[in-house]
């Protein structure tokens, strides 16, 4: 399941976690409307996050990956859940391990 966060850098303010990108537009439009009288602050911050809260769009890549696939198999057991479980965390990592692990064997195989 995705999670969504908006994020107002003029109030330092985060919206709570919604999963649907029509509520994500609504609770920025909202906050516009309430503290900006409409006018849209500068750098404000709308994005994917992962199950601890951070934005993918920051993550360095092979962090992203695993945060995706950890996510993935959390939901499997919870998915309205914030916060990793360690088997997840562990899954995603040996996954990320044996797809390293098997393109390295067929180029070595290759060549």
């Amino acid at each position: 399941m995705r999670r969504y966060r908006y994020r107002c850098t003029v109030c330092r303010t985060s919206s709570p976690v919604v999963h649907q990108l029509h509520d994500l537009a609504a609770e920025g439009t909202a906050h516009r409307q309430a503290l900006h009288a409409g006018h849209i602050p500068d750098d404000e911050t709308t994005g994917q996050i992962d199950r601890l809260g951070r934005w993918y769009a920051t993550l360095p890549p092979l962090n992203a990956l695993h945060a995706h696939l950890a996510d993935g198999l959390s939901d499997l057991h919870d998915p309205k859940a914030m916060g990793h479980y360690w088997w997840a965390s562990a899954g995603a990592a040996l996954i990320i391990g044996g797809a390293a692990a098997l393109i390295l064997a067929l180029i070595s195989a290759a060549l």
